[in-house]
């Protein structure tokens, strides 16, 4: 079965692949390829993947090479969302020597760490995919790159939290300290949203949650509970709102946590510590 092409809109590509390009060349260029390099030499190479994973981020590469030189021909082999093995081929690139390894360093900081996280995400995809729950990011990405970062849980089989404050009202603990618990908290919210705007709250404790219930809202943040409770919380909710558990995921813990019978796991981890996939450009002889 083939996949779903996989992308983003290229003006937000070209501009995060434009920054980091700038920061890259400085205020005089790749003086090593301009000395080393002859101006007229072409070469062909290869994006290889050096383990196991998911390719996310091929576009952003494409940008890269092309925004250094037009000339250079970027032919994706294997693409985003797709599994590859040790050795395997992703992209084939082609053009002047010079412009492909200028562009080389910062198609492969968009490539590596994207494609980690999608790998990071497709292990807890398939760790879950006994049961109806889907893993979920949140919003702690790098600042400027929320987009890309999320677009690669995507490309891993995950789905997307908030992209910013302004997608959903999301109550958290101080929050609720603030306003002063959890019904203030949650009438305030719905005297303030709008029509459209869903309304979530995180709850430690069976007793918060219960407030939360009595009250109403669209969805439930089960933060750090354990599995005990977890499945008595799944109880009580009863399809009422959307479950959702944050806390601890990982491919070990996963299994455990989707079986009570929660929505969504939601896991910051994915966007913010995720291993880099080891990706290399090997040039042909």
């Amino acid at each position: 079965m083939s996949l779903p092409r996989m992308s983003l809109p290229y003006l937000l590509v070209e501009q995060a692949v434009k920054a980091g390009l700038l920061e890259d060349i400085g205020r005089a260029g790749d003086i090593t390829s301009d000395s080393v390099v002859p101006e007229w030499q072409r070469a062909t190479c290869v994006l290889a993947s050096r383990e196991a994973g998911v390719v996310a981020g091929l576009d952003f590469a494409r940008a890269a090479f092309a925004l250094i030189d037009p000339d250079i021909h970027f032919n994706v082999l294997i693409p985003d969302a797709s599994r590859v093995a040790p050795g395997d081929n992703i992209a084939m690139i082609e053009g002047p020597a010079r412009g492909i390894l200028t562009a080389e360093r910062v198609a492969l900081n968009f490539l590596g760490p994207l494609s980690g996280i999608a790998s990071a995400t497709r292990g807890i995809a398939d760790a879950i995919a006994h049961t109806e729950a889907r893993i979920t990011c949140t919003r702690k990405t790098t600042p400027g790159l929320r987009f890309a970062q999320k677009y690669a849980v995507r490309c891993g089989g995950g789905g997307n939290h908030r992209f910013g404050l302004d997608d959903a009202i999301l109550i958290k603990d101080n929050h609720i300290a603030i306003a002063g618990g959890i019904i203030p908290a949650l009438r305030a919210a719905k005297r303030a949203a709008g029509h459209l705007v869903k309304i979530e709250i995180e709850v430690e404790t069976l007793v918060q949650l219960q407030e939360a219930l009595a009250e109403g809202v669209d969805a439930l943040l089960l933060d750090n509970m354990d599995l005990a409770n977890l499945r008595e919380a799944v109880r009580m909710i009863s399809g009422r709102s959307i479950a959702e558990a944050s806390g601890r995921i990982t491919p070990e813990t996963a299994p455990g946590i989707a079986e009570t019978g929660v929505n969504l796991l939601s896991a910051g981890w994915l966007t913010h510590s995720a291993k880099v996939l080891d990706i290399g450009l090997d040039f042909e002889s």
